[in-house]
């Protein structure tokens, strides 16, 4: 399992009864999780008094509480590069529990920051494609580490708190591409223009949107994206990314999806889970699944 474990301003406390107590920055909330299927006494004083939680709904969706919460916040990050590199994301609860970012991407930020940079002090230009680039934390990370990105999303929303994380981190000069989209119109047009990009990052939701009312789902979508962003792939590809956060497509089915779409370009491929570690009992709590082609 690959393991964001390197937060400061980050981390679950605890985990029990289908919630998570995590701790953001200055603030505790509390928010349902799929994954915690088991009952443990919840002891941290933080279960009792957080500054925020999610009540799921019986049926379906739910709502927030808050307790002394400001309504946008940010915390840092730091990338192991360069020294350190910090990142900066603004956060504020919206519909459904979420804060605007996934915690445990930074497994893969570590990973393809590394990549960029030293393929940068090579002397090499990397130009990076993010598709369902959702608030950016990708799009900066890659951004910070040297290179060109092209940040795709379909909600216009979504693209602009990326763009305010961008300048929360010191990126408002950087080479980055903001475009509302969808993503697989966009890969088809970008085909047909002839363009190419080194890095490939694609994390989709398991069901969406597109801008004009498209209808993605990733189970019947996935797979031909895939075989139509491994035509965007220069000669010599510096990674491709794909995550996952759908029960169904476990780390083997990312494997066997990227060994078929991109098995005559020469990469090795690896796949695994993604899981944040719990403070409380020493646990990882898994938070989907990545599959890495480098």
């Amino acid at each position: 399992m690959w393991v964001a474990d390197r937060w400061d301003d980050y981390e679950v406390i605890d985990c029990a009864g289908g919630e998570k107590l995590e701790r953001w920055g200055d603030y505790l909330l509390v928010r349902p999780d799929p994954q915690v299927i088991w009952d443990t006494a919840k002891k941290h004083d933080g279960w009792r008094h957080p500054n925020g939680h999610y009540h799921r709904s019986a049926k379906g969706g739910g709502e927030w509480e808050f307790f002394d919460l400001p309504q946008e916040w940010a915390i840092n990050y730091m990338l192991p590069i360069n020294g350190g590199r910090k990142l900066t994301f603004r956060l504020k609860p919206f519909s459904f529990k979420h804060t605007g970012l996934f915690p445990e991407q930074a497994a893969n930020w570590d990973w393809f920051s590394r990549l960029i940079e030293n393929a940068v002090s090579n002397g090499k230009e990397i130009s990076v494609l993010n598709l369902f680039a959702y608030t950016g934390g990708a799009t900066i990370a890659t951004a910070a580490a040297g290179a060109k990105v092209t940040h795709v999303d379909a909600s216009k929303g979504m693209v602009s708190w990326a763009k305010e994380n961008a300048a929360a981190s010191g990126l408002s000069g950087a080479p980055i591409r903001w475009l509302v989209d969808d993503c697989t119109k966009f890969v088809e047009r970008e085909i047909r223009r002839g363009n190419r990009y080194d890095a490939i990052i694609m994390d989709p939701p398991s069901y969406g949107r597109g801008p004009k009312g498209e209808i993605w789902k990733i189970e019947d979508n996935i797979y031909g994206l895939m075989l139509l962003a491994e035509k965007l792939l220069s000669d010599e590809p510096l990674f491709f990314l794909v995550n996952s956060y759908t029960t169904g497509l476990q780390p083997a089915v990312l494997s066997y999806m990227m060994g078929s779409a991109l098995g005559a370009r020469g990469l090795s491929f690896e796949s695994s889970e993604i899981g944040l570690p719990v403070t409380a009992s020493g646990l990882i709590l898994p938070a989907g699944a990545a599959g890495r082609a480098q």
